[in-house]
């Protein structure tokens, strides 16, 4: 972190559009201590014009990147700038995400197409902040799947300073499928990112798509750097409590749900207290149980009971008592 101790992107969690908020995140840090996070794709317009607080974060998110969509190198830059002052520990640039609205924007997937823009972005941010700039990209756009499109890219933009690249192992198809489609139709090819790392070893190259064990986690690490993850993690999110045992192979005793409901409730408390809702914090945690007799129940009582003017953490203790572990 740029205030504390270095980390590795051995696992992260996906920045995933109206999931990973700051609660989600808080919610993901009580399982682990070792995976880096990342918010939600934040535009630069949005930090600066809009009226929300879009940067705010809990300091015990950390290591924590903010992922930025934009393409104006002046707007970027100064964005950069401002999130290395609210203590973010990293930008990454969106080079990855299809939807009409980011291209409408003129950032996302179809900058792939662009590689001496978003090499000039993080140029002229790199020269403006002291922390790591990097860049979240699929294997090509369109017609223009080729290795060498992808190839050409990685080599332009890490001249101008990128380190580190997360590559989804799909291409975007920039017309024709929806994001979701694009998360599931164009096929995987993790091989293709192999060939990345084994072409540019001196970076550090981090793989996305379709992976949902440690065993998978730990079998791309033979080949890459890091790994992340994105909607297996939102569904099941237990499966971070076994994050730094499996990844980082630290000896510390697994935390279980009890403990997890534990701290969360006492995090909802602070958030009412601050005059926030309890189902903004639990909307994210209706997977916790998946598995286990109960879960069923224990997902319907926090969709009925958690919207309720006067909810508070009651509402999640209670509907844990009707989960047997």
């Amino acid at each position: 972190m740029n205030k504390s101790k270095e980390y590795k992107h051995l696992l992260s969690v996906a920045p995933m559009l109206d999931w990973t908020d700051r609660h989600c995140r808080y919610f993901y840090r009580t399982m682990s201590k070792h995976v880096v996070l990342y918010t939600e794709m934040v535009t630069t317009g949005a930090i600066l014009f809009g009226k929300g607080d879009y940067l705010g974060f809990n300091e015990e998110e950390h290591p924590l990147v903010l992922q930025l969509g934009g393409s104006d190198v002046e707007a970027m830059t100064k964005c950069a700038e401002i999130a290395e002052q609210q203590g973010y520990d990293e930008i990454n640039i969106n080079v990855g995400c299809p939807s009409d609205r980011v291209q409408n924007g003129r950032f996302g997937a179809c900058l792939m197409a662009e590689p001496q823009l978003v090499a000039e972005c993080v140029n002229q941010m790199q020269n403006k902040v002291n922390i790591p700039v990097t860049v979240k990209s699929r294997i090509g756009i369109d017609d223009q799947d080729s290795y060498e499109f992808l190839h050409q890219f990685i080599d332009t933009v890490s001249q101008a300073g990128c380190k580190h690249f997360i590559v989804h192992a799909r291409k975007a198809w920039l017309s024709g499928l929806s994001p979701k489609q694009n998360r599931e139709v164009p096929p995987l090819d993790y091989q293709r990112v192999y060939d990345i790392k084994n072409d540019f070893r001196e970076l550090d190259i981090s793989i996305n798509g379709g992976i949902k064990t440690y065993t998978e986690v730990n079998e791309h690490l033979q080949h890459i750097d890091g790994v992340m993850i994105g909607r297996e993690i939102y569904q099941n999110p237990y499966m971070l409590s076994q994050a730094d045992q499996s990844v980082w192979q630290c000896d510390d005793q697994v935390i279980s749900r009890a403990e997890v409901i534990a701290h969360m409730s006492d995090y909802i408390d602070r958030h009412v207290a601050n005059g926030g809702r309890v189902w903004h914090v639990v909307r994210h945690m209706l997977g916790l149980c998946n598995g286990l007799a109960g879960a069923k129940q224990y997902r319907r009582y926090l969709s009925e009971n958690a919207g309720r003017e006067n909810a508070d953490s009651k509402v999640l203790k209670e509907a844990f008592s009707l989960v047997r572990e």
